[in-house]
């Protein structure tokens, strides 16, 4: 029985992806991408595109991992120090603010602590329970044979 080549919608947008990352960035300079676990970066098709491009580095993040937050938050850090309510002319200039923030961020870098404890996260939890009981009684209940 002959294989089936056909990766699906998401396999196939992400191989449209990853052809757009190589025509956007040619040349010799790796790209190193942050992944979840999602199985369409596993599709045969998708290993033997990798495979033709070795200069695709893929770095998977754990499963239900806070890592990909602390990436966010760098992001997020990008955002409010040096592109909101900044004015760009230009996508130059906004590529000199962003150049100019991560120059100065890599001259002192520190790195992102996960710092809040046990007890801050459970108070977190317990507050958020007892507001969704106040919008919706009862919904924060275990329902079924988990009770």
């Amino acid at each position: 029985m002959p294989r089936l080549s056909w990766v699906g919608k998401v396999g196939q947008e992400f191989l449209k992806f990853l052809r757009c990352l190589e025509a956007e960035f040619p040349g010799p300079v790796t790209l190193h991408l942050i992944l979840d676990n999602y199985g369409t970066h596993g599709h045969e098709q998708v290993r033997r595109w990798l495979a033709k491009h070795p200069r695709f580095v893929l770095h998977f993040i754990p499963t239900s991992s806070s890592w990909l937050n602390l990436v966010e938050r760098w992001f997020a850090e990008l955002s409010q120090k040096a592109v909101r309510r900044g004015v760009f002319h230009s996508v130059q200039d906004l590529e000199a603010a962003i150049h100019a923030f991560t120059v100065a961020w890599n001259a002192n870098p520190a790195p992102f602590m996960w710092t809040a404890s046990v007890e801050k996260i459970l108070e977190k939890i317990a507050r958020c329970q007892r507001r969704l009981e106040q919008i919706q009684p009862g919904c924060t209940k275990t329902k079924g044979k988990f009770k």
